[in-house]
């Protein structure tokens, strides 16, 4: 009897007693370090990983069943991270087994500082793979681990920098905090919302906005005078119970993030909308950016009957051109205002530009950054442009609050 078909249906049954409720144990489980044999070991203790069951099959082979955070239906991205330790000059075999998914992220083998691929072997079905690793010790996840301890650094750096804020715009139910920044003056008429990581797997979409922000401070640190037309507020970590508990979609709640702009059912998403609603009326969004990572790079916009002849300047402006090392695309989606994405919540509430910036899975992070560092100059130079339109031709000297005009 495989260990697969053992662990399955005990599995199974823990999730089915759990459906839109907190993550099974799973993903809430004390650290277990008995995974081990005589010659090897496979411990949890890392930041981001998720504690799945964890089988011996034999003196150097593991397997390990990668669960979801809740019930499905559920997004189909099983993250894993582990830790392990292979003594005598022998390597481990270990198996990751999905329930209710396939195969998505390629093991990584972080060690000394270097991040390698490792070699995959995946069964016909796509439900599990085989990866051997090699002797010693290091660490093998799904992405490169991108977590808390990375995002308070980089929150701490930009908030040393002048005109610039730190704001904890609220509490998660773990009670960890919705933080954010602002760069530029809060008196600047013009406000672009930059959100990131509301799917805790998706950490080449971080690996861009940190290098987006990064370029954004030093432009508006060169040149103040941006600060005092347009603020940013950035929130580049909006699911932090996720990210922390290794989930694959959702937040400490059980729900997809960017499903619930609208209905505000959790407290990660309602922390942003209660800040907005509380600007002065001189100071109005004028475009969103939403940073994710799916199977290749891309940008969801909106669909041409949504696109004004200004806006579409702005966008070709902005996106109209290839860059080297970074192949894209545009998808050009109609706004549904039944999605609940921030995309379509933020261009339906303030009529703006909302895109959703996507990176690919297996982006060169590389790569991802140096475009991210492009994209970031390009866009800025870009809003000047949106805010006049604004002033012209779209809104009046007014601020939008959920579907109303106030003036």
């Amino acid at each position: 009897m495989t260990a697969t078909r053992w662990l399955a249906p005990g599995a199974a049954l823990l999730l089915a007693g759990c459906a839109g409720t907190p993550p099974p144990a799973g993903h809430d489980a004390p650290l277990d370090a008995a995974c081990s044999t005589a010659s090897a070991a496979i411990t949890f203790d890392i930041e981001t990983a998720p504690h799945p069951v964890c089988t011996v099959l034999g003196e150097g082979a593991f397997a390990l069943l990668i669960t979801p955070e809740h019930a499905p239906p559920i997004n189909p991205s099983p993250w894993y991270a582990f830790r392990y330790s292979a003594r005598g000059g022998q390597g481990i075999l270990v198996r990751l087994d999905y329930l209710e998914a396939k195969h998505r992220y390629a093991p990584k083998l972080l060690r000394a500082g270097a991040v390698t691929p490792l070699a995959v072997t995946v069964a016909p079905d796509g439900h599990s793979a085989e990866v051997t690793l090699p002797a010693g010790e290091g660490v093998v996840a799904a992405q490169e681990p991108f977590g808390q301890s990375r995002y308070d650094g980089l929150l701490a750096r930009l908030a040393r920098l002048p005109r610039t804020e730190r704001i904890e715009l609220g509490r998660s139910l773990d009670g960890r905090p919705v933080a954010g920044i602002r760069l530029g003056q809060p008196t600047a008429p013009a406000l672009v919302v930059l959100l990131g990581r509301q799917h805790p797997p998706e950490t080449t979409g971080a690996v861009a906005m940190e290098a987006f922000l990064e370029a954004l401070s030093e432009q508006m640190q060169a040149d103040p005078r941006i600060g005092a037309r347009i603020q940013f507020l950035a929130v580049p970590e909006l699911n932090p119970d996720g990210v922390a508990r290794g989930h694959w979609r959702a937040n400490r709640g059980g729900e997809d993030l960017n499903r619930d702009w609208g209905d505000f059912s959790q407290p990660e998403t309602r922390a942003v909308k209660t800040w907005l609603d509380a600007l002065p009326g001189s100071v109005r969004p004028v475009a969103m950016l939403d940073f994710h990572s799916t199977w290749r790079n891309l940008f969801y916009v909106q669909g041409e009957a949504e696109t004004t002849a200004a806006e579409e300047r702005f966008l070709q402006g902005w996106l109209g051109h290839p860059i080297d090392g970074y192949p894209f695309t545009i998808e050009r989606r109609d706004a549904n205002p039944g999605s609940g994405t921030a995309k379509t919540w933020f261009n339906r509430t303030y009529a703006i530009p909302s895109y959703t910036y996507e990176v690919g899975d297996d982006a060169s992070l590389d790569a991802t950054r140096q475009a991210a560092r492009v994209l970031a100059l390009s866009f800025i130079s870009r809003v000047n442009e949106l805010l006049d339109l604004w002033y012209a031709a779209r809104v009046p000297v007014a601020r939008v609050v959920g579907a109303k005009v106030v003036q």
